[in-house]
């Protein structure tokens, strides 16, 4: 391994579970374990899975008036967001593209938690730093591991290795617990569409709280390539693929994260057009609809042989036993059940438009509450 890959607090216990490990935005990573993915994919959907997210960036940022600032660095509402509730947003450039996708929670007042992707969290830091007024203090939680727990047993698993009983607490939701002598914080969210939360704790602590964790029955350790299935049936973003730097939330559709009528973000020049004007292209769903898999930067053709867009996320659906994924067309080829064609390996396989999320969600919000 080079010396300039990191680890997370956790690496010794992948090691110790005996995860296939590798690279993944600077860190080594486990990619699946001995269950091996298919199974880690299908156990996360029926019982519960524990992924290792500490390469992600968590943050603090706070004072007067910070709502108003986070209003400016993203289209999303942040005033109104009541405590210990979480928002998916984007920062967005000058030009109206994305740097990133994140959730940021509102702990009080004018005091919030973020959470950004491993793989941004550096440039992040900078942009935001470079855009900071001088009442606003911003501090980087880089001591802190992340955990996440998801599945339809997650909740159950916590409560009985914990003993933390978090049924009341909605999705979208952040609450604070004790877990071995230290205050944590618990958010109900996830990456995989299914019930689970994201435990934020100290680097210290946090092999002691994964092993009691994995200890459960209903519990086992998934790795990168199971999370990546989950969130394609999902239709979740992945950045560097789904979005970048040049993508506008328009074209992402993702302006169901704007605040109405806010025209005063970072970037909005742009997404005001695209909004009247409509975006050239858009990201859809696709599914195949014979044998096969289609994968990242595979042309899109429609069926008169012209081509229109390209896959931007693709794979293999365990629950669905289809190939599906992400696709960025043309805004005339975006609608739902038109007819494509997709190059894989030279050869035209067929496929069409397809809704996302492939699967409903069984989030806090559609399921009834313990």
């Amino acid at each position: 391994m080079s010396d300039n890959v990191q680890k997370t607090p956790l690496h010794a216990a992948h090691i110790a579970a005996n995860a296939k490990m590798g690279a993944f935005a600077g860190y080594d990573m486990p990619l699946y374990y001995p269950l091996g993915v298919m199974k880690e994919h299908e156990w996360t959907r029926t019982h519960c899975g524990l992924f290792d997210v500490s390469h992600m960036g968590q943050a603090l940022i706070e004072g007067e008036n910070v709502g108003v600032f986070l209003e400016r660095l993203t289209p999303s509402a942040f005033q109104t967001l009541k405590q210990n509730a979480a928002r998916y947003t984007v920062l967005t450039n000058a030009e109206g593209g994305i740097i990133d996708d994140l959730i940021i929670t509102r702990l009080s007042e004018n005091k919030y938690f973020m959470v950004l992707n491993a793989g941004c969290k550096e440039k992040d830091i900078a942009w935001i730093k470079q855009s900071l007024p001088a009442n606003i203090q911003f501090t980087p939680l880089p001591e802190k591991a992340l955990v996440a727990i998801q599945g339809p047993q997650a909740e159950q698993v916590i409560r009985e290795s914990c003993g933390i009983d978090l049924s009341v607490l909605g999705y979208m939701k952040l609450t604070e617990a004790v877990i071995e002598g230290e205050t944590v914080f618990i958010s109900r969210l996830g990456y995989t569409g299914e019930d689970g939360f994201e435990i934020s704790v100290s680097d210290k602590k946090a092999e002691t709280v994964w092993n009691k964790l994995a200890a459960h029955s209903a519990a086992q350790p998934v790795g990168l390539a199971a999370r990546d299935s989950l969130r394609l049936e999902m239709g979740y973003c992945l950045y560097s693929h789904d979005i970048d730097e040049t993508t506008s939330p328009v074209e992402a559709d993702l302006t169901w994260t704007f605040r109405k009528n806010n025209f005063e973000f970072i970037g909005c020049e742009r997404i005001k057009r695209e909004l009247a004007e409509g975006a050239k292209r858009k990201r859809v769903g696709f599914r195949l609809l014979e044998k096969g898999v289609a994968r990242e930067h595979c042309k899109v053709q429609d069926v008169n042989g012209r081509k229109v867009g390209e896959i931007t996320s693709g794979g293999f659906s365990p629950t669905l036993q289809m190939g599906l994924g992400q696709i960025y067309v043309e805004a005339p080829a975006s609608t739902v059940g038109t007819k494509i064609n997709i190059l894989v390996r030279d050869k035209l396989v067929a496929a069409e438009v397809a809704a996302m999320p492939f699967l409903q969600p069984k989030t806090k919000t559609t399921v009834k509450a313990a």
